[in-house]
Formats: structure tokens, C-alpha cells, sequence
């Protein structure tokens, strides 16, 4: 029972990850010798005894059946953490205190409806879980006042349920990976051009209810602007949103229920906006002097509206260290700041792009580099997070911040966030690397996304935590979202009514009210 992701790394059981050579020699010029981090065996981590009793247990085995229901200590501890590095360091340590007392797999959207149901009259807290890649602390919950938690597993909802190719849309249960999704929609003729880093792992209801932003948000957009219409399981019954491209009905409400994290209801079925998989695919590169440079090329790209479908800049240090060629970290770059271009469609189209790209790119001081380290981040673009894992093998504490802002804003939120990580994490091994792309552009503004190693203490949780309020207060103070598509969680919470302000909060409390009086839905979550 669960999914097939390594219970303390990051995906694939039989991905060991190791560091390249070059790697290696970076890291100990930049914080002395290597030290490996030894991580507990499985057999020995003991979990808290599960708290259901066997009339509890047996309510929710006449709903899924007997097969569904799983109080076993390794179905719970995979269903205990996400995947931020505090995660991974909590389960290598063997700490899975919040572990969910059983792990139940509903079958569709009335069986998920239906454990809702019996969850608020046995008052068991719920959890709903579908890939297990929050980097948020999104599904460790707090059941100190509830009779139990039960991680609702939503696997089974792994269907595609419709295609209406006249209108270019397809209707997926909530449970479908990433993966999946797209050869479903293969059989089609159809692609749905959603590919976050988690994309191997991550489910289409995970994209909706963290308002998840993929590799190709330049031309495809964000997963929220490719939702038609979402149906939603409530303790008090089904919430069906959406039944036209757009309407003046009111305020969206499927906007109350995109980033809701699990705390308003269960998305069962998402409704998206599809493509035709395109004939050509192509990637190439791009050198600026300067990251300042290559994010003004960016901002004319976007405001003259010439949108490839990927577009990413690193800026000075993530090029010299080719943090976006995983395999090649640490080896000889090029210098300057590289842009990654990608371009889908039909063979024309693709040649346009490329024509029309080029021109303002020339006229900006960019330099054409080639294709070649294009194909290869696109061969590796989903391999970064098993570098993570082998950079932690060997005490080298490394985790993510993402933010976004306005363009003329950008400077001074980068600098803040440079500065806030710099001054939390330098000790006497040295200074924190800090590197940065921007990967997801609008017309207004850019997300920025950080990667961050330092040498890691002797309680390296502890030792991100100061990071993290340190650099989640200068995003705040510089005018920056608290998050841009990783969602709120329990890790952005403190930081999100200075974003949506004291009325914010109180809508957000009234629809939790609203909707889950109870207050059994991913408790602790969201809501400040």
C-alpha cells in the first residue's frame, strides 16, 4: 500500500544518486571535507502505536473494503512526510512522530465523500494524500484533538474519465500521476503540458489543490488557469465548480478550492484544458553577461509576447556551477548567465518562435550558445532532487526557496532573499552557495527560485528552521509572495496574513467554517 517513492530520498527506490567528481571538489573548496551522514535502517524506526480501535477500523473496512484499510507501520510511515529537506532529514532520523494512525483507499468520489462523512461523526482527522511531494509540511497533521488521523489515499482515483476533443478537454480523477496523466491523454492524441519538477510523482489533484506551476508554464500556464471545473468532496456532501470557460457569476469559486491544500474538501475529479501533443519539440540556450541582463531579455520576451513554451534563467552562480545539468555539477561552464529556450508545436510554428525569439534576444546582448545543453536539461530536468539526496548523504544541508514579485521590484527581492539566507547560514565552514533562476514569467513580473547548500550542523532541521524565518521575513519585507507554487502548508503559514491581510484571514476562516465546521480536513494546514 502507498506509492513506489524511497520512504526517507526522493523518488525512485532504485536511484541511488552520487555526486560527480567535480561536485565533490566544489563542495570541499566550499566547506571543507566531506562528511557522510549515515541515515537509520527501515527495520529499526518505531512508530507511535495507531490509536483507531478495531470498531473505529471496521466503520471505515465497510466503506473500502477490508483490502483498502492499513494500520501497518510501513504504509503509515510512508504516508507520514512530504518531501522538503526537513522531511527527509525527519525520516532519516527516524522520526515519524505524526504518522497517521491507518491509511485508507477510497475507490471513487462516493467512497471518498462517504469516509468523510463517517470521519466527522467519529471525529478522526483527515489527510488527503495523493503523491506525497509536499515540500510544504502539508501532510503531517495534528490530531492532538481528534480521536485519530487517517491518511486518505486517493491512488485508486486513477482513472481518465472523459475527452471532449472539440473543446480541447479532459476530465481526470484526482489520483492520476503525472506520468499517467499524459499517456492517458497520449491515446488521444492529447497532452496536458503540466511538468513540475515533482511531475514523476506528483497527482493532477496534488497540482490543483497547491496551485502547482510546471516547466512549461510560458507557454502552457499554470496548472490553476488549465482548471475547467473541479469536483470536491465535503463532510457535508459534493461541491461540483465550473461549467464554462468563463463566467460573470459571482466571485470564482473554484479559485476558494485551487490551493485549498486539502482544509475546504477532497478534489476528486479536474476538469483541464488539453493541447494536441505537439509534432516538434526543441531546446536551446543562450548567454547573457549578466543575470540583470537576461531577466530584461525575459521581460521584453513576455511583454512583446513572445512566449516560448519553456523559458528559465540561472543567474551567475547557478550557470558556473551547472546546477542545470545535474550530472555535470561543478564542471567547466561557460560563465555569464544562461537562458534555457524550449519551443512545441507544429514544425512552423517552432521555426516562427525560434525567428521571433532571436530577434529580441540579439537586440538584448544575448549570445546563441546551441542546442546541446538544452536537450540536455531536458533529458535531466527531473533529476535535481536525487542530487539533493546524495549532497545530504554527505552533510551538505541543501533545500529551495521560492518566491515572486513584480519586475521592477525583482532586484531588490533577490538581493533580500541573498542577504536573509547569507547571514542565517554562514558559519565557520564558510558561506552559503546561493544560487537562483527565474523559471515561471508573466507580463507583470517572475517567480525567482532559489537553491541553497551550506555545511549542515548537528541539528540540521533546526539549522533551516532560523533559515527559513529568516528569509521568509526578507521576502515579506521586500515585497515578495510568501510562495509562488510550492503552497502555504504549515511552513508559509506564519507568513500569510501580512500577504492577504486581517480581512484575508477571516474569509479564509469563514469557509473553513463553512465547509468543515468539524475542522477535521488536513488540520493545522493553511489557515492561519
Amino acid at each position: 500500500m502507498g506509492n513506489d517513492m524511497h520512504w526517507s530520498r526522493w523518488g525512485d527506490p532504485g536511484h541511488t544518486g552520487t555526486l560527480p567528481e567535480a561536485a565533490i571538489a566544489l563542495l570541499e573548496l566550499a566547506f571543507g571535507p566531506i562528511e557522510p551522514r549515515a541515515t537509520i535502517p527501515l527495520e529499526d524506526v518505531r512508530l507511535p502505536p495507531a490509536r483507531l480501535d478495531a470498531e473505529v477500523l471496521a466503520a471505515y473496512v465497510g466503506v473500502v473494503g477490508e483490502l483498502n484499510v492499513s494500520t501497518a507501520d510501513e504504509a503509515r510511515l510512508r504516508h507520514t512526510h512530504g518531501k522538503s529537506t526537513p522531511d527527509l532529514l525527519a525520516a532519516r532520523e527516524g522520526d515519524f512522530a505524526a504518522a497517521p494512525d491507518a491509511v485508507v483507499r477510497p475507490a471513487d468520489h462516493d467512497e471518498v465523500l462517504a469516509v468523510l462523512r463517517l470521519s466527522r461523526t467519529l471525529r478522526v482527522a483527515v489527510v488527503p494524500y495523493g503523491g506525497g511531494t509536499s515540500v510544504v509540511s502539508g501532510l503531517s497533521a495534528d490530531g492532538t484533538t481528534f480521536a485519530g488521523v487517517i491518511a486518505l489515499d486517493l491512488a485508486r482515483l486513477d482513472h481518465l474519465l472523459a475527452v471532449d476533443v472539440v473543446s480541447s478537454t479532459a476530465t481526470l480523477e484526482a489520483g492520476v500521476l503525472g506520468p499517467r496523466a499524459e499517456e492517458l491523454l497520449a491515446e488521444h492524441g492529447m497532452t496536458l503540458g503540466h511538468f513540475p519538477q515533482s511531475f514523476e510523482y506528483a497527482s493532477i489533484g496534488g497540482f490543483a489543490a497547491t496551485r502547482s506551476s510546471g516547466q512549461s508554464s510560458s507557454g502552457y500556464g499554470r496548472f490553476d488557469s488549465m482548471v475547467v471545473s473541479l469536483k470536491v468532496a465535503t463532510p457535508d456532501g459534493t461541491w461540483e465548480l465550473g461549467v464554462a470557460p468563463a463566467s460573470a457569476a459571482g466571485p470564482d469559486l473554484r479559485q476558494v478550492v485551487l490551493g485549498s491544500e486539502g482544509a475546504f474538501g477532497v478534489i476528486t475529479e479536474v476538469t483541464v484544458a488539453v493541447r494536441p501533443v505537439p509534432a516538434e519539440r526543441a531546446y536551446e540556450t543562450w548567454r547573457f553577461a549578466s543575470f540583470e541582463g537576461g531577466a530584461d531579455a525575459m521581460r521584453a520576451l513576455v511583454q512583446g509576447d513572445v512566449n516560448p513554451t519553456v523559458l528559465r534563467l540561472s543567474d551567475e552562480l547557478e550557470t558556473a556551477v551547472n546546477l542545470a545539468k545535474p550530472e555535470q555539477i561543478g564542471s567547466e561552464s561557460g560563465g555569464g548567465a544562461l537562458m534555457l529556450c524550449g519551443y512545441e508545436g507544429t514544425e512552423q510554428r517552432v521555426r516562427r518562435m525560434r525567428e521571433e525569439l532571436s530577434a529580441v534576444l540579439r537586440e538584448r546582448g544575448g549570445t546563441f550558445v546551441g542546442e546541446q545543453d538544452g536537450r540536455d536539461w531536458a533529458a535531466g530536468r527531473f533529476s535535481a532532487p536525487y542530487l539533493r539526496d546524495a549532497l545530504l548523504d554527505n552533510g551538505v544541508l541543501v533545500e529551495t526557496v521560492e518566491t515572486a514579485t513584480t519586475w521592477s521590484n525583482l532586484p531588490r527581492l533577490y538581493a533580500a532573499v541573498q542577504e536573509a539566507l547569507a547571514a542565517a547560514l554562514t558559519t565557520e565552514a564558510g558561506a552559503p552557495m546561493v544560487l537562483c533562476h527565474i523559471s515561471h514569467v508573466y507580463r507583470t513580473g517572475a517567480s525567482l527560485y532559489f537553491t541553497v547548500a551550506a555545511k549542515e550542523l548537528v541539528d540540521g532541521r533546526a539549522q533551516w528552521a532560523l533559515a527559513k524565518a529568516a528569509v521568509g521575513d526578507a521576502i515579506v519585507a521586500a515585497g515578495g509572495t510568501i510562495t509562488h507554487h510550492h503552497a502555504v502548508g504549515r511552513d508559509h503559514k506564519p507568513w500569510l496574513a501580512a500577504e492577504i491581510g486581517d480581512q484575508g484571514v477571516a474569509v479564509l476562516r469563514a469557509v473553513k467554517q463553512a465547509l468543515d465546521p468539524e475542522g477535521i480536513l488536513n488540520p493545522g494546514v493553511l489557515i492561519p
